[in-house]
């Protein structure tokens, strides 16, 4: 699991992505398993679906992305 301070930190940097930021992130992350979100299934989510989504998917990975959303991850 991720250190609650880095929990906290990519819960704020997820929350400042637009839409298009964050659905680039999907494609791009380097998860160990294959992230099979269809183009379709991300594009009718709510934003706040798709940030949810996303920090569970960092949080199995224990790992934040290191250039994320033009932030720096520590």
């Amino acid at each position: 699991m991720l250190p609650a301070q880095q929990v906290e930190d990519l819960i704020t940097l997820v929350s400042g992505l637009d839409r298009n930021s964050l659905l680039r992130q999907f494609k791009e992350y380097p998860a160990s398993f294959p992230l099979d979100f269809t183009a379709d299934f991300l594009n009718h989510q709510p934003l706040e679906r798709l940030q949810h989504l996303f920090v569970a998917v960092c949080m199995q990975t224990k790992k934040v992305p290191e250039n994320f959303g033009g932030f720096a991850a520590e």
